[in-house]
């Protein structure tokens, strides 16, 4: 599957973006260390990121992780990783997550490839409801999940907890397939 937006396409996630992933975690680590901390850690070299991305890819097949990347065509940079993660088949429930990086804030990339990936989820892998668990203070993300129409369903106490930190209390929203 490849979307594209003007100067910017949403991929599968493939072994030749091992590189770039790297150099994208790495110049947003600061963005990146409190909420996707294993991530980060998995793609602090590019021997880390190639193994991330076999991982991930071993995942893909096993239908139990979907990742995909939002690649800037122009500048040949990853801009922005995405999540279609603990699936439970049994019940048709999967979770978004993302992490974009500072140069695509505010543009409304995210909002779009949301858009794009809860629809894949539903037609393509017959999901019925979709998650996106974020915390308060990430205001982007909160805005993204109410323009995707996902529905705030509650608090989940004490649900996270970064590294070196206490533990936090995430914001769960969902997104019921109406088809």
């Amino acid at each position: 599957m490849i979307v594209n937006f003007g100067d910017h396409v949403l991929e599968l996630l493939q072994e030749k973006h091992a590189w770039r992933i790297c150099n994208f975690m790495v110049s947003n680590e600061d963005r990146f260390k409190t909420y996707f901390p294993v991530t980060l850690a998995q793609n602090l070299t590019p021997e880390l990121s190639q193994l991330f991305v076999k991982q991930k890819l071993k995942s893909f097949q096993k239908k139990e992780e979907f990742v995909f990347v939002l690649k800037n065509i122009k500048e040949r940079t990853i801009d922005g990783i995405f999540y279609i993660k603990d699936i439970n088949w049994e019940i048709k429930q999967g979770e978004l997550a993302y992490a974009i990086g500072y140069e695509i804030e505010r543009k409304g990339f995210t909002t779009k490839v949301v858009q794009v990936l809860s629809d894949y989820a539903f037609k393509e892998l017959h999901l019925t409801k979709l998650q996106i668990i974020t915390h308060k203070t990430n205001i982007g993300s909160v805005k993204v999940a109410e323009k995707c129409n996902f529905t705030w369903i509650r608090t989940l106490e004490k649900s996270f907890t970064p590294i070196g930190l206490e533990p936090l209390d995430m914001e769960l929203y969902e997104l019921q397939n109406e088809r």
